[in-house]
């Protein structure tokens, strides 16, 4: 493809193992040149927790996860994908390419969760199904008091801006409430158009300076595409306006509510909506799908859920899941069935995630475990019409819970491999054992007046 003229420069990203974009920015008289090559960066990007600590010994045989081509932290080759082109809005004259990752000598690095996505779309292919997902996006947007950048603010990681409300909250759904957010809704949603986002609503939520932003339905990769794009880019355009954006799941802000990610899916078949029944509200194929979610929830919640922060999520009567469970329109629901007979549109909102979720990886999570449910053809229990007292197993209470049960479920092992699976745990469990070392304001409070 050739670039549009006037670009000053051009952006090469991807998405890394937690969802977060990394990348280089070329020049624009260097970036066609690039398009065909691809753009070198070091393959310890790939090894690093969300500290941006590498985890493994990348120095080692193998670089430290037994792969020859990234021992001595060698370079591993970026690879735009033409389709993803933008011009940003928010930025002058700038280019974006979202890219996939390649080995020098072609072959797909094995970490690379877009990758895995895409993978996991094949397989679904195969079968004979397309994936659908909408997504249904909680974050913060606050104003920026102190934006903290002196050096003794900086480390790994360093100290957050330091920040104040935009609304007080607690009134769901309320225009005057809406109207207040406006202002910074308008500059989201002006750059987010631009950017060719299927935007479909923004909601004002239950809590202070808390959204809820929607999206149109979208085939697989474009649906997690555009997560990684709309996160990215509400950061980026909010700072610039002196705005602190975020999808961490539950802030520690004084009455500042939890954020989740409501993924709704379903399966297309021959162009049409493979979960819609003329009788029920869920086809075979749908329930089957159904039973193969709830069947693998506990270890798919280390994937839709991956940080210590978003298990504060979990509560009961809260409008979050605590159990493995499936509801008609049941907002309590960890699944909740929406539609009926005959309806175009009946589909499965997963309420485990949390916004921070790489979505390729909570995608490739959904396909694996849905795809067992069919191959097996299992049927679900009877639906749960009080969520919150259902004889049911609970979802896992921590990251670390999560994390075993992902190492022994089959079926996402066979799906992502063994590698992958073991190389996702390390990382994440670096994470836990650097929060354990740390002495919380909880224990402090507790334990330093009463002994």
């Amino acid at each position: 493809m050739n670039l549009p003229k006037g670009l000053k420069s051009v952006r090469f990203s991807f998405a890394d193992q937690h969802g977060v974009l990394r990348g280089k920015t070329l020049a624009a008289s260097a970036a066609e040149a690039a398009m065909e090559r691809g753009v070198t960066v070091t393959s310890t990007l790939l090894l690093k927790d969300t500290s941006h600590r590498t985890a493994f010994p990348a120095f080692t045989p193998g670089g430290g996860v037994g792969i020859l081509e990234m021992q001595g932290a060698a370079d591993i080759l970026m690879i735009p994908d033409a389709s993803t082109f933008r011009v940003l809005p928010w930025a002058p004259d700038t280019g974006w390419f979202l890219c996939d990752l390649q080995f020098r000598d072609g072959q797909p690095v094995l970490f690379s969760t877009r990758d895995h996505l895409r993978k996991a779309l094949h397989k679904l292919e195969d079968a004979g199904y397309e994936f659908v997902a909408g997504l249904e996006v909680e974050f913060h947007i606050f104003r920026i008091r102190d934006p903290h950048l002196q050096p003794a603010d900086a480390g790994q990681p360093g100290n957050p801006p330091e920040v104040e409300l935009l609304t007080t909250g607690y009134q769901l759904l309320t225009e005057h409430k809406y109207d207040q957010l406006d202002p910074v809704v308008d500059l989201l949603r002006s750059n987010l158009e631009k950017l060719e986002l299927p935007l479909r609503s923004f909601e004002i939520e239950f809590g202070p300076s808390q959204l809820e932003l929607t999206l149109a339905p979208q085939s697989g990769m474009a649906a997690a595409d555009a997560m990684i794009l709309l996160r990215s880019a509400v950061k980026q355009i909010a700072r610039r306006h002196g705005y602190h954006a975020t999808f961490m799941c539950r802030p520690r802000l004084p009455n500042v509510m939890s954020s989740g990610w409501h993924l709704h899916q379903s399966l297309r078949r021959n162009g049409l909506n493979a979960f819609t029944s003329d009788r029920e509200d869920l086809s075979e194929t749908g329930r089957q799908y159904l039973a193969g979610l709830l069947a693998h929830a506990r270890a798919a919640t280390a994937l839709a859920t991956p940080t210590i922060n978003g298990y504060k999520r979990y509560r009961p009567y809260s409008l979050a899941p605590d159990r493995v469970i499936w509801g008609k329109e049941n907002r309590g629901a960890m699944l909740r069935v929406v539609g009926g007979p005959r309806d175009p549109d009946s589909r499965i909102e997963n309420r485990i995630g949390e916004p921070a979720a790489n979505p390729y990886l909570y995608f490739a999570s959904q396909i694996y475990c849905g795809l067992d449910g069919m191959e097996r053809r299992l049927l679900p229990p009877r639906a749960a019409d009080t969520p919150y007292e259902a004889k049911a197993d609970f979802l896992p209470r921590t990251l670390e819970e999560a994390l075993q049960h992902l190492r022994a479920d089959k079926a996402l092992r066979d799906g992502f491999g063994t590698a992958f699976v073991d190389y996702y745990c390390k990382i994440k469990e670096a994470e836990i054992a650097r929060f354990n070392l740390e002495v919380s304001d909880w224990e402090h409070r507790e334990y330093f007046d009463l002994f």
